[in-house]
C-alpha cells in the first residue's frame, strides 16, 4: 500500500488524547490517524445495485427478554 502525506488540521484536545494512548500503547500516533481516515474513507462508500438483504419475519415483535435468552443460550452452547 502505498502512503501519500497530507496535513490535517485537529481538535487540540483529540491531539492529546492521541498522543497518551500512543504512549501508553507503544503505537506511533501516525497509525490512529491511519486508522481513523481508513474508517472516514470506508463511511463514504457507496454502491450502485440494491442489496440483497433477507427480511427474517418472526411472526410478530420481538422482546429484549427473548433476544437476552438467545444470546445467553448462544454463548452458553459455544463454551
Amino acid at each position: 500500500m502505498a502512503l501519500k502525506k497530507t496535513t490535517v488540521m485537529v481538535d487540540e484536545e483529540d491531539l492529546a488524547l492521541i498522543k497518551e494512548a500512543a504512549a501508553r500503547e507503544g503505537r506511533p500516533e501516525s497509525e490512529y490517524f491511519r486508522e481513523a481516515f481508513h474508517l472516514a474513507a470506508l463511511r463514504t462508500r457507496r454502491w450502485d445495485e440494491e442489496w440483497d438483504i433477507p427480511r427474517l419475519d418472526f411472526g410478530g415483535p420481538v422482546t429484549t427478554e427473548e433476544i437476552d435468552r438467545a444470546v445467553s443460550d448462544g454463548v452458553a452452547d459455544a463454551e
